[in-house]
């Protein structure tokens, strides 16, 4: 049967922030979305492939995956069956990029190839941010219809306080679900019904509903009842008694 739930395309630059793209990598997929994540060069200086496909559950991509996925090119592959392309964290360096049209590498490639909506969540220094250069490629992307979420205002890492945060990972999420929802997997307890619980080289087994505890505790009420006697009829005595026979 196959899967329909919305593909979301995350990728990651190089930044300290790349390390709260795996909680957000974690939280879509858990929101029911299948997550693609494409990580630059920059990226693998912070975090690693294997971080997003523990919490993803699908493979994650790099400069150095092969060149063909699903017989197709991959960056061609990975951008038309994303429904939302999300950057987060997105550079300096990989704004400047996009707003040039450049593609030196498979984020910057699929960026260009792809048709769904493009999100950019800015980490950096608060003085790169409000870099006239910077300024100009946001305005020019902002053109291009491409949407910024963040930054936002804070202590930075590099020590500083000012614009240049990542935007909490929740709202990065809510914005994803507003653009494109999805159908959650992480149903309340009381209407899941049975969970599948095995523990490593075991056969998995279920915990049984509401509705089916329930139903055993009538069945062991039914079977506590005492067993009903069968009904014997009375057979009436004749008031009258057999005549006795007379000695002669």
């Amino acid at each position: 049967m196959k899967n329909s739930a919305p593909t979301v395309l995350l990728g990651v630059t190089g930044s300290v922030a790349g390390s709260r793209a795996i909680e957000l990598a974690s939280q879509l997929t858990k929101g029911g979305y299948l997550v693609d994540v494409v990580l630059t060069s920059g990226a693998l200086h912070f975090v690693r492939p294997l971080a997003f496909e523990a919490v993803t559950h699908r493979c994650a991509y790099t400069d150095e995956s092969h060149g063909i996925l699903a017989g197709r090119a991959i960056h061609i592959e990975l951008a038309e069956r994303a429904r939302v392309v999300l950057v987060a964290p997105a550079t300096a360096d990989l704004i400047g990029r996009y707003a040039c049209g450049l593609a030196p590498d498979l984020l910057t490639s699929l960026l260009l190839a792809t048709a769904a909506p493009v999100l950019l969540a800015p980490a950096m220094n608060t003085q790169m941010w409000k870099h006239p250069a910077v300024r100009d490629n946001v305005a020019l992307l902002e053109r291009r219809g491409v949407r910024f979420v963040g930054p936002e205002s804070g202590l930075l890492s590099c020590g500083t306080e000012g614009p240049g945060r990542l935007w909490p990972v929740d709202q990065l999420y809510a914005k994803i679900r507003e653009l494109v929802p999805a159908e959650t997997h992480l149903l309340h307890p009381s209407k899941q019904g049975r969970k599948e619980l095995a523990a490593p080289g075991q056969r998995p087994f279920s915990l049984p509903s509401e509705e089916d505890k329930s139903k055993e505790v009538s069945e062991m009420a039914e079977k506590k009842k005492p067993a009903k006697k069968p009904t014997t009829r009375k057979t009436e005595k004749n008031s009258k008694k057999a005549p006795t026979s007379k000695k002669k």
